[in-house]
């Protein structure tokens, strides 16, 4: 059965034209208005569902928090979903602690949770709740963040070996190298240790250090500098 140019079957035509296909053994091609009508029946059906997900997303739920943050307690209400960077920076205004990718690839939101070193931008607030914080503005001995008479030996290093450019990540990377010194002197080791087999107490090395210091990015490029002020403090605590 033959359909002139340019025309498609439609209504019984086109039932009939099927049947006399597949009569025959023949595929059925799928014409365009069957294809436009189907395309049409699945759009809709998605459109219906990605509707009932969204009215299914839950509510923010907002909780009492206490947060102890360079020695001080505060206490916050927040939503449940809020992360330690969000909290840090948006409600008790320590905005040394910088958010760049916000996904825990750069390093500049790095703080210290007890000791250790934490991608605050990936850490809820409430998972840091009873533990010490200790952010850019806690490294100092002296709380006046323009009294630079009693650094931290990192700060002062970084100061000395010029170990920044634009200074957006430099929170995160002293955070960031104040924990790794802290980690080498308790014994920690990095794949560059066991890669050259010195699993005892292993030096401070260039290697060690860039190893070490990997998570956390410099885009201006400062890497040689940083590395030589993580060097002096190391060697210094030794």
């Amino acid at each position: 059965m033959s359909i002139p140019s340019g025309t498609e079957p439609e209504g019984e035509e086109f039932e009939q034209e099927e049947k006399e296909l597949e009569k025959h053994g023949l595929h059925f091609e799928l014409s365009r208005r069957r294809f436009m009508q189907s395309a049409g029946v699945i759009s809709a059906g998605i459109a219906v569902g990605a509707h009932n997900v969204s009215a299914e997303t839950p509510a923010s739920k907002t909780q009492s928090i206490t947060l102890m943050v360079n020695g001080q307690s505060k206490a916050l209400s927040l939503d449940t979903r809020t992360s330690l960077l969000d909290a840090l920076r948006e409600q008790m205004d320590f905005t040394g602690t910088k958010k760049g990718c916000d996904h825990g690839q750069c390093g500049a939101c790095t703080v210290l949770v007890d000791g250790r070193r934490v991608n605050s931008c990936l850490t809820l607030a409430f998972a840091a709740e009873g533990c010490e914080i200790t952010t850019i503005e806690g490294l100092a001995a002296h709380p006046d963040p323009k009294d630079i008479s009693e650094l931290h030996p990192m700060q002062a290093a970084f100061l000395e070996h010029d170990g920044y450019q634009c200074g957006y990540c430099t929170p995160g990377q002293i955070c960031s190298a104040v924990a790794a010194v802290e980690e080498h002197k308790h014994g920690a080791l990095s794949i560059v240790s066991l890669h050259t087999g010195k699993t005892e107490h292993p030096e401070m090395t260039d290697d060690e250090i860039k190893e070490r210091m990997s998570g956390n990015i410099c885009r201006c490029g400062a890497y040689p500098n940083i590395v030589a002020a993580v060097r002096a403090v190391a060697g210094a605590s030794a």
